[in-house]
């Protein structure tokens, strides 16, 4: 399968518009070695298809078609897009309001999202009622059994989630009170070779189920947002830790390279989902030099991987 990686920021993206941290004002000044981001998202085809599947739909969603025009706008018509369905992971806003920008496809737009989800789409932030204004939803269940899914006109690849510990939007309902499905993994199986990708872009605790599916798969694509539990708090940006919000921190004890490191070598691993104020979006810190040594990437935009 081939995975294009959209966007690889968390909200608000690198730079963030209204930020003017070590990481943002050196990027803008141009004395920081770092690349601009837009927010999470990747799309993923089998090896010899056009047609994929869009795992989230970040704010940022029409300039990563722009930027990525000879994967995703196959011009076979006056109207067309390789975008044969969308996958949600959580509905937050930096995964989910992208979908306001689909709006003009001719037909309802299939989609796939937890229950949770779709409630907090429909009430807390009721972007499936509007598009029901303009092209419509074609909705689908992702089911919490571990039973697997095909997305029609994707052929060769095969879908299972796992809930994620992890924290739903702001605007959930059920904000604090988690609900198993606010948030998921999923793992994309090619058909043809056998070989699986696990992509969870928000993860706030490595339960046993969840390393299983990581130690399966051949490469896994995780939550990079923070490097350290307290990087918010430090930087007096906010009154919680990493942990508090629903992603795993990087270092320290139980951190994601402690994770990252039982897995099997042959796993190709990635971050992704990071945070302006993360350190490793410097090319030249001590902390992107800890992750290359671990052999763990940090996933870019325009990134194409082959698993």
């Amino acid at each position: 399968m081939r995975i294009t990686v959209l966007g690889s920021a968390a909200g608000g993206g690198f730079p963030q518009w209204n930020c003017n941290c070590r990481l943002c004002a050196g990027h803008r000044a141009g004395t920081l070695r770092a690349a601009a981001r837009t927010q999470s998202s990747i799309f993923v085809r089998a090896d010899d298809a056009a047609d994929g599947i869009l795992f989230n739909a970040s704010p940022d969603i029409l300039q990563q078609v722009k930027a990525n025009a000879a994967v995703l706008q196959p011009g076979r018509g006056l109207r067309d897009t390789a975008i044969a369905g969308v996958v949600l992971i959580d509905g937050q806003v930096d995964h989910a309001t992208g979908l306001l920008m689909l709006r003009e496809r001719g037909r309802p737009l299939p989609l796939w999202c937890t229950d949770p989800v779709a409630e907090d789409l429909t009430t807390g932030n009721p972007i499936l009622r509007v598009l029901g204004h303009y092209c419509g939803v074609e909705r689908h269940r992702i089911a919490l059994d571990g039973h697997a899914f095909e997305v029609p006109g994707v052929p060769g690849l095969q879908l299972q989630a796992i809930p994620l510990q992890s924290k739903a939007a702001p605007y959930s309902p059920h904000r604090d009170a988690p609900a198993p499905g606010d948030n998921i993994g999923i793992t994309v199986t090619d058909l043809a070779s056998g070989r699986r990708l696990f992509y969870a872009p928000g993860l706030g605790a490595i339960e046993p189920a969840v390393f299983d599916a990581m130690r399966a798969a051949d490469a896994v694509m995780v939550d990079g947002t923070f490097w350290t539990d307290d990087e918010m708090i430090a930087l007096g940006l906010s009154r919680k830790s990493a942990r508090d919000i629903g992603h795993l921190p990087q270092s320290g004890p139980g951190g994601m390279i402690e994770w990252l490191a039982r897995l099997p070598t042959s796993t190709r691993r990635w971050l992704i989902h990071v945070n302006n104020t993360n350190p490793i979006l410097d090319e030249d810190s001590a902390e992107r030099a800890a992750l290359t040594r671990a052999g763990i990437g940090v996933a870019e935009d325009g990134l194409e991987i082959h698993v």
